[in-house]
């Protein structure tokens, strides 16, 4: 059996989970969110627990028993405590703001780029280090959007210029040797 699924999922105070059939719905202080799942996996809630059991030893089912408690752990995880991302903005004159909800780059364009949350989505911005953090509930989402920001301009290699996330290190390369008379 999965090691992964058939641990419960621990339901903390102030979440109510409310299962109908595969789509199992977790609301929580930081929001709520809905997901279903697939049929072949059978999900019960047992007191202040959910409970992920399989039917079967086929390999598409046991592939599908680990996921799905680890997604609903993430459900579970994200409206009582939440998720998020940080991003670092290196590069002179590079910088971020917000601007009402709004994140606004100026990352060496001609003009500074907008991007627009997402339903579930916030944005921090510590203009003075110049990082940008990310928080929702749906770590998908907010995994998605840190990536969809860094693309806006990914880090490059000889100066290091550009949207990283926190903890990223970016290999760098040594520049052109110079003419040699």
């Amino acid at each position: 059996m999965s090691r992964i699924g058939r641990s419960p999922v621990n339901i903390p105070g102030g979440v109510q989970v409310a299962i109908d059939g595969a789509t199992v719905r977790v609301k929580g202080p930081k929001g709520e969110l809905t997901r279903t799942f697939r049929p072949e996996i059978t999900i019960r809630q047992d007191a202040e627990q959910l409970i992920v059991e399989r039917p079967s030893d086929a390999p598409s089912v046991r592939a599908l028993h680990g996921l799905t408690r680890a997604l609903l752990n993430n459900m579970v995880l994200g409206v009582s405590t939440g998720f998020f991302k940080q991003l670092q903005v290196e590069g002179v004159g590079y910088r971020a703001e917000k601007n009402g909800n709004d994140l606004m780059l100026s990352v060496g364009y001609s003009h500074p780029v907008r991007v627009p949350p997402p339903a579930g989505i916030s944005f921090e911005v510590d203009e003075k280090v110049r990082q940008i953090k990310i928080l929702g509930p749906d770590k998908e989402l907010v995994g998605q959007v840190a990536a969809d920001i860094r693309k806006v301009r990914p880090p490059e290699p000889y100066k290091g210029k550009g949207i990283r996330y926190l903890d990223e290190h970016v290999r760098r390369k040594a520049g052109k040797a110079g003419k040699v008379a």
